[in-house]
């Protein structure tokens, strides 16, 4: 007999509303209840709170809710800061105290670190800074409502393209804060708003930085008015007509100044949001590494230099490697700028096997990497031939940090100091920095 395929029938989602218990945080910042010992996770919830919950999605091995209204809350819930906390997209913790933040954070690093290294460390004590104002750089987002046809202007709503509204950002720097009321205003008196892409604000030490993203061209006036805005807020303006096309029309290059190194840096170049976190988070760097005048030092994944220039002031030689080559002509002038003749640097994909670049037949005293949320799989298995007896992790992701960990321990590396990087306060994100050293006869 012939048998034919039948596909299951969709199971109907149970809308109802559901009061449950918060038991926990997950590593995303939401709250898990457990429902016949499946997980259901809720942004905005917290342990210990009775929640009444609507479910969104279910899979066969977790569900999602939205939270309708907390019932009994928790003592360590606060009333946002922030008057569109509720749809924007920035922000996902500010219902938690900043403390009560960093103790969740510390504990989420320590959880994933002993699950996959097997060693129990106490936690280093937490890099943190400013709760408001810390947010050196923003993308505003733009777009023109079709059905209205007024100008939407400020940061996507959760988990949508939808734009809200914003022309004050609590966490957002005062002088680009400053920028927005008016720069929107400027914006709605443009011929063709819907050809405007996004807004790109960044503070450095010297000067203000907005990039406008436009897919057709400005009229004379409209440029005008943007340079006048520029001079007033000390800006210096580019214009993005392409994709890769970046015209700095008015002003000087930006840069910022840390532990006295001066970074130049273009808009579209990666740079630390929060100044007072990277600025303690390469003086501790600097000092787990334990340099002296006679190190040689790797810098893997170096970018702008923000780490390898501070180090040349303090050893023998730097090698900066990074993925990208104009990252890498930046490094390489700002070194110059600086004028550090013992920093080099190479462009490398540090994914694939490195045995036949230059800088890696050599030997190195101390090693320090920087990857991105992917982590580093591809280079950290190859690290203990390098020499090093110093490693350095500064990690964006704790679960990579945690997978590389294992391949550094078996390399013969113990984890001897681990600690947490608050780069963005009042979110989930966390960022953490590891020491590993290397003991004789290993």
């Amino acid at each position: 007999m012939a048998q034919f395929f039948q596909p299951k029938k969709k199971t109907q989602l149970n809308t109802k509303h559901q009061s449950m218990t918060v038991d926990k945080l997950d590593h995303q910042g939401a709250g898990i209840c457990f429902q016949k010992g499946k997980p259901i996770f809720i942004d905005g919830a917290l342990p210990g709170e009775q929640v009444l919950v609507q479910l969104i999605e279910e899979k066969s091995k977790f569900s999602r809710a939205s939270l309708i209204k907390v019932q009994k809350a928790s003592e360590q819930r606060v009333k946002p800061f922030c008057p569109v906390y509720d749809q924007c997209g920035g922000c996902n913790m500010q219902h938690l105290g900043l403390e009560s933040q960093l103790e969740y954070k510390q504990q989420t690093l320590s959880d994933l670190m002993s699950k996959f290294s097997g060693q129990t460390l106490a936690l280093e004590s937490a890099i943190s800074g400013e709760g408001l104002g810390y947010r050196r750089r923003a993308r505003i987002s733009v777009m023109l409502d079709k059905k209205t046809r007024q100008l939407q202007f400020g940061f996507r709503r959760k988990q949508s393209k939808q734009i809200v509204d914003v022309t004050h950002c609590p966490v957002l720097a005062p002088e680009l804060n400053a920028m927005l009321p008016e720069l929107h205003q400027l914006l709605q008196g443009f011929t063709r708003q819907e050809s405007i892409g996004h807004i790109e604000l960044v503070k450095g030490d010297n000067t203000n930085v907005m990039v406008l993203r436009h897919l057709s061209p400005l009229t004379n006036k409209e440029q005008k008015q943007l340079e006048a805005f520029a001079v007033k807020y000390n800006a210096t303006l580019y214009l993005m007509p392409q994709t890769d096309q970046l015209d700095r029309v008015l002003g000087q290059e930006a840069h910022y100044l840390e532990t006295g190194t001066t970074i130049p840096f273009a808009p579209n170049n990666f740079i630390q949001v929060n100044q007072k976190v990277n600025q303690q988070m390469v003086e501790q760097a600097l000092a787990w590494l334990d340099l002296d005048g006679n190190d040689r030092v790797l810098d893997l994944f170096c970018g702008l230099g923000n780490f390898s220039l501070p180090i040349a002031k303090q050893v023998k030689a730097v090698v900066g490697v990074e993925g990208v080559d104009a990252m890498v002509e930046k490094a390489q002038s700002n070194a110059a700028l600086n004028q550090l003749d013992n920093a080099l640097f190479y462009q490398a994909n540090l994914e694939q096997d490195l045995s036949s670049q230059p800088w890696a037949s050599e030997k190195f005293d101390k090693i320090l990497l920087d990857p991105a949320r992917a982590g580093a799989s591809g280079i950290v298995d190859q690290l203990a031939r390098l020499g090093a007896r110093r490693v350095v992790y500064v990690s964006c992701n704790p679960a990579t940090l945690a997978r590389d960990s294992q391949s550094l321990l078996k390399q013969g590396y113990q984890l001897e100091k681990l600690g947490m990087l608050d780069m963005f306060p009042h979110t989930a994100h966390l960022e953490s920095m590891a020491l590993f050293v290397k003991r004789d006869g290993k």
